[in-house]
């Protein structure tokens, strides 16, 4: 079996028996550097930006499985001459009993694990975790925490672990907290945060640091960043703030300038590509039960209850879909991914009716960013958005009720009994449940390692449940959707019962018909 790597660094790391491909569109600086251990001394242009493909020996030249690194950029890119020192955790008695405390140079995570016999093996991303050399020495970082956009369960369980993380595990003591989002860069709004200070925010709700949307002025970070002597930039937000660490970081390496940024993926919505879910939505996903069993008890007591849930999703139906489907008191459920219409065959109107018949109620839940087309037809849209460029949603939750209590009294001449429930702002501000805590830890500790590393432009998550570090452009490229063609949706509809309110042609036994497949899969939701 040939072992050796193609290239004038020959001998120098191993390789695999397959074809490596290193992606030349990510933003990975050091890929030509991935299998090699680190020199701190090398003057080679290793490091330099290149973004070609590099392909390994193999026994069978004629083998292609389409292996793909999607690696992240690291210090030594702009900074070739950066030395490396020993990790502090080989001395630590936390990992003494670890049996193998780094993770290898050449250790990845697949992003694609169901695979045929023939089909390419598919991307893959560098495996989070500590590494044997780090690239500060831990009396010289100088680490700052941000928080920006909007709330979500488990932000101040991040900012713990940071800091907790820094201290416990580097012995880092200089550790800033960035008040009120990327405005607080300039604005010099700061607090020293130490594990003492720290030490029982996870238990609220909010951030601790508060946020805002918008502010972001990459000139103006940077300059402060450079300034304060900060080295070390952690970044709590959603996709607009993570495009906005991207600017940081491109400018960072444009000054030439010693400082690791790293972004941690923050989206109650789910709607972050790439990782298997962002932190606090098992947290959503638990107490949205509470407002839908409220639903459940108020329709089931009265006669023809007509129950209405509005849950968030501007973009992205998860937390509807996955609360119905852990809930099973819910009759129908509405995403923004899957249109819907209310009159004629087929239509919800007529699900309502036939529902209320059966049972007497009826619980509907819907994501507040659902049928969106369809209001904007019959009010007047609003063409505004927010400070983080979001596009301002008209409200669906009481434009259905309104409908739905019109159509059922008017036409029909049925009395009917509306419940709304809109609990957003209380899902939102609620502390993270166990399972996120333990999440928003891996999170917290997988940012530290890699910064302390040296690695920079990256976000961290967990891909097919193994952490990975992954190019902050990678995930604000798209957006993660619920898709119909998916079998959690189908599962979703075998549960509820509902329409699918798509067309479908009984000449092949009920299936959907291919000009409507092809519109869902080509399908995108815009959230600009």
């Amino acid at each position: 079996m040939d072992l050796s790597i193609s290239s004038p660094f020959r001998g120098a790391f191993p390789a695999p028996t397959s074809t490596f491909i290193l992606n030349p569109k990510s933003r990975c600086s050091h890929s030509l550097n991935f299998f090699k251990h680190r020199n701190s001394n090398s003057k080679n242009p290793l490091f330099s930006r290149q973004k070609i493909p590099i392909r390994a020996q193999v026994s069978d030249p004629a083998v292609d499985d389409g292996f793909v690194i999607d690696d992240v950029p690291h210090l030594t890119d702009f900074l070739p001459d950066l030395p490396s020192y020993p990790n502090p955790l080989q001395n630590s008695q936390a990992y003494a009993i670890v049996k193998q405390t780094f993770v290898r140079p050449e250790d990845v995570v697949a992003q694609k694990i169901v695979v045929q016999k023939d089909s390419s093996r598919g991307e893959h991303f560098r495996r989070a975790g500590p590494c044997e050399k780090v690239y500060f020495k831990s009396e010289e970082v100088r680490a700052c925490i941000v928080t920006c956009g909007g709330l979500c369960p488990g932000i101040n369980t991040v900012i713990r672990e940071i800091v907790c993380g820094l201290n416990y595990m580097y012995g880092v003591d200089d550790i800033l907290g960035i008040q009120g989002g990327y405005r607080g860069f300039y604005s010099k709004n700061t607090l020293i945060l130490t594990p003492k200070v720290v030490n029982d925010i996870h238990k609220r709700g909010g951030t601790f640091l508060l946020t805002s949307r918008g502010g972001h002025d990459t000139q103006k970070i940077v300059d402060n960043i450079q300034d304060r002597g900060i080295n070390q930039v952690y970044i709590i937000g959603g996709d607009g703030t993570q495009r906005g660490a991207s600017r940081i970081y491109e400018e960072v390496e444009k000054r030439g300038l010693k400082v690791a940024v790293a972004g941690i993926p923050k989206t109650i919505d789910n709607d972050i590509a790439v990782i298997d879910k962002s932190f606090g939505f098992d947290t959503a996903v638990e107490e949205a039960q509470r407002a839908i069993n409220a639903a459940h008890v108020e329709v089931e007591s009265v006669e023809n209850g007509i129950g209405i849930v509005k849950l968030m999703g501007r973009y992205s139906g998860f937390i509807a879909m996955f609360a119905t489907l852990a809930s099973r008191d819910v009759d129908c459920c509405l995403i923004p991914e899957s249109p819907f219409y209310l009159e004629g065959k087929g239509g919800l109107f007529e699900f309502i009716e036939e529902r209320l018949k059966e049972n007497g109620h009826i619980v509907i839940v819907v994501a507040e960013g659902a049928g969106q087309e369809y209001l904007a037809q019959s009010m007047q849209g609003i063409d505004e958005k927010d400070a983080s460029g979001n596009r301002l949603l008209l409200d669906v939750g009481l434009w259905l009720t309104q409908n739905i209590k019109d159509h059922f009294t008017k036409e029909r001449k049925m009395a009917i009994n509306m419940k709304y429930i809109d609990p957003t702002y209380m899902i939102r501000a609620i502390p993270s449940n166990a399972s996120d805590n333990i999440y928003c830890t891996l999170l917290a500790q997988s940012a530290v390692h890699g910064a302390m590393a040296g690695y920079t432009g990256f976000t961290v998550g967990p891909v097919n449940s193994r952490h990975a570090y992954i190019p902050i452009s990678h995930v604000t490229e798209t957006q993660n959707t619920v898709k119909l063609t998916d079998r959690m949706w189908a599962r979703l509809l075998a549960s509820t019962n509902q329409p699918s309110f798509l067309n479908c042609d009984e000449s092949t036994g009920g299936k959907v018909c291919k000009d409507t497949i092809d519109l869902i899969n080509n399908m995108k939701i815009t959230s600009i």
